[in-house]
């Protein structure tokens, strides 16, 4: 009697785990030594994988950058969106927004190091991050202003897309000084501890008083 297959030990996930595996260590390895120093071997080796592996999922390193990228920013946006729905009130949904892209970048200082430096040296790769993910965000911090302006929570003069900019601007430098700043002497402080304030001085600027 013929013997029944028995089902295969490779789950269906085991390819998306060696996906993000990949993912990751791209971020580890270019973030220590620089997209151009970095090769797909040592990310290969890193993420436990073959080198021809590599190219399975990725075309060349770009591509890899790229989606590495892509994979960490739609996580954020998912968990974002998902923890805005449980509030009501425009200034906590920016406090809250403050809070998970420093939380987010502060407890993973690799990934903060590729997206303030290593992005930026690229016009190619700044142009395709802010045409592909940035308007993503910019539209969800601009729909809490819009939100706010409607509650007469904040000001009716001012421009939301100016006030977009300057929110993610004060979060987005103050990312930049940590990934600068020394690592042994700030290595008990929260990055996220940073969102109270920055916040509050963006809303003295926008709020009615109401």
């Amino acid at each position: 009697m013929k013997r029944a297959s028995t089902p295969s030990t490779r789950t269906p996930n085991t390819s998306s785990d060696k996906h993000q595996r990949i993912l990751d260590a791209a971020i580890e390895v270019i973030a220590t030594h620089g997209f151009f120093h970095s090769r797909v071997s040592e990310i290969a080796s890193r993420a436990g994988v073959a080198d021809g592996t590599i190219y399975l999922y990725f075309k060349n390193k770009d591509e890899l950058l790229m989606a590495a990228i892509d994979s960490a920013f739609h996580r954020f946006i998912g968990r974002a969106r998902t923890e805005l729905q449980d509030i009501s009130d425009p200034r906590e949904k920016l406090r809250k927004m403050a809070f998970l892209h420093l939380e987010g970048l502060g407890a993973n200082r690799n990934l903060a190091i590729v997206l303030q430096t290593e992005l930026r040296h690229s016009a190619k790769f700044l142009a395709e991050f802010s045409h592909n993910m940035m308007v993503e965000y910019f539209d969800l911090i601009k729909s809490v202003l819009r939100e706010g302006q409607e509650a007469k929570v904040f000001r009716d003069d001012f421009s939301i897309t100016v006030a977009a900019h300057c929110f993610f601007g004060a979060l987005d430098e103050i990312v930049t000084t940590w990934i600068l700043s020394d690592r042994e002497r700030d290595r008990d402080f929260h990055l996220y501890s940073l969102a109270d304030t920055i916040v509050g001085i963006i809303l003295k600027g926008m709020e009615t008083g109401k």
